[in-house]
């Protein structure tokens, strides 16, 4: 994941330095992501890329996948004595 050239705030993030919230901003200089706080001038180059995985849905997976993963079932009435 790259971030832009153009500075963009995340909401809810807090600066590590001096706690103050929503004044992170995060941006890529020289092919490196940065977070920078507007408030304190705290500056800290990002250098773990987050392992990212869609979750499965039946969107995005195949009909045969999901073929392979329906289990057949037998409901029973609580008269049946078998």
């Amino acid at each position: 994941m790259t971030f832009s050239k153009t500075p963009r705030f995340i909401a809810g993030a807090v600066c590590p330095r001096c706690s103050a919230m929503d004044r992170l901003r995060v941006y890529n200089e020289d092919g490196k992501d940065y977070r920078e706080c507007v408030d304190c001038g705290f500056k800290q180059e990002q250098h773990i890329q987050p392992q990212v995985r869609e979750i499965e849905t039946r969107v995005n997976t195949s009909q045969e996948e999901r073929k392979a993963q329906e289990q057949v079932v037998k409901i029973l009435s609580p008269d049946d004595n078998t």
